[in-house]
């Protein structure tokens, strides 16, 4: 029993082929799995998708590295989506200093993400790169809660970020041989304060990888958060199906 937080079967490379990618789901026991926007197109088809499958969630907004062409009414037709009954988030928005996208355009967007949730009662969630302090400080003061995807921090960051009500997701770095930082994250936070994605069609996991990645592969990612806690795959997947359902306020 497994939950994938954060696919893109709404990316232009594996839409066309979603209902394949489904059925390899189904085929290896992942029940649940959350689609998630990252500008206003993909968070539309991200909801058509969830309305095509009953085991298909969606998530809607406009990632940090989509956001500078981004208009108060682009931001009017997130508003509205959140409201549909099968968005369980908002996001994937947050800060990327990684890229060249002005600083103050994505403090601003992800800002009204926040208010978002704010109004709709939803988990946030939230990608960050290169700009962990600045994302803590934020969210600190916002008194909401979500996840980290994709986590890709220190440890000790991952943490702090559990004390204010988020959840740190792994994808398929913490699966590759050198990834020491994933790696020590998925030892340190509490299992019950975890949870497992793929970001597909990126960042394909060990032992695929270099190969286009797809949502069931979320199942290696649980299998190197065993192998790191010392622990049963099958409790793996099972606490964190369970953690997904919760922050996402889904029944279990």
């Amino acid at each position: 029993m497994y939950f994938n937080t954060h696919t893109h079967l709404n990316s232009p490379e594996q839409y066309p082929d979603r209902h394949l990618y489904i059925q390899h789901c189904l085929q290896r026991g992942i029940e649940k799995l959350c689609v998630v926007g990252y500008d206003v197109e993909s968070s539309k088809l991200a909801v058509a998708i969830a309305h095509e499958y009953p085991q298909v969630y969606a998530a809607v907004g406009i990632s940090p590295n989509d956001c500078e062409n981004t208009t108060e009414e682009d931001m009017k037709i997130i508003d509205k989506l959140a409201n549909d009954d099968k968005v369980i988030g908002i996001g994937e928005t947050g800060l990327d200093y990684y890229y060249d996208v002005p600083k103050d355009k994505q403090k601003e967007v992800f800002l009204g993400h926040i208010e978002i949730v704010k109004r709709c009662h939803k988990p946030i969630i939230i990608h960050c790169r290169d700009a962990y302090e600045e994302t803590y400080s934020i969210l600190e003061k916002a008194h909401i809660e979500g996840i980290m995807h994709c986590y890709s921090g220190s440890d000790q960051m991952a943490l702090r970020f559990t004390k204010i009500g988020f959840y740190i997701s792994l994808a398929g770095p913490v699966t590759f041989k050198n990834a020491k930082m994933p790696k020590r994250t998925a030892e340190l936070v509490p299992l019950d304060k975890l949870l497992i994605e793929t970001d597909d069609p990126y960042l394909t996991p060990v032992p695929f990888r270099g190969k286009h990645n797809e949502p069931a592969y979320c199942i290696y990612i649980a299998k190197e958060i065993a192998r790191l806690k010392n622990m049963d795959e099958e409790e793996i997947a099972l606490q964190t199906y369970k953690n997904a359902c919760k922050i996402f306020q889904l029944k279990g």
